[in-house]
């Protein structure tokens, strides 16, 4: 496989090139924001495994209802709660966003012998010998 450079002297090297910086531009653009978001998945993930544990592990989880075990355990319920509404909000998306982008690319890009990586940086590939 060859690497695109940014230096070309042909037109349509020139518009590859121009497709390269375009996608680096977007992805790295994408990147600040989706390591926020997997620094909060990351912290609200370790309140809720933290809070479980000591949710399970009182004695008096069994004795209670449901309901009131979860009443006597506020860290673990607002975490919990946390948790799933950052799901319903699509955090699953935004923390593999650039590696959905590149895909998308990458798929498109096939059909003209081409690729990407994860950074936007254009791939081309040898074409194919017909014989």
């Amino acid at each position: 496989m060859f690497k695109l450079e940014n230096r070309c002297c042909l037109p349509h090297c020139q518009s590859c090139a121009d497709i390269v910086v375009r996608l680096t531009e977007y992805v790295s653009c994408l990147q600040p924001a989706t390591g926020r978001w997997r620094m909060i998945l990351i912290v609200v993930s370790v309140c809720t495994a933290t809070g479980a544990w000591n949710w399970l592990i009182d004695p008096d989880t069994q004795k209670v209802s449901f309901f009131s075990s979860l009443w006597n355990h506020p860290f673990f319920t607002i975490s919990c709660v946390t948790l799933i509404g950052l799901f319903f909000a699509g955090i699953h998306k935004r923390v593999v966003a650039p590696s959905i982008i590149a895909a998308r690319c990458r798929t498109v890009l096939a059909e003209y012998n081409m690729s990407c990586d994860d950074t936007g940086k254009l791939i081309l590939k040898p074409r194919p010998h017909i014989q």
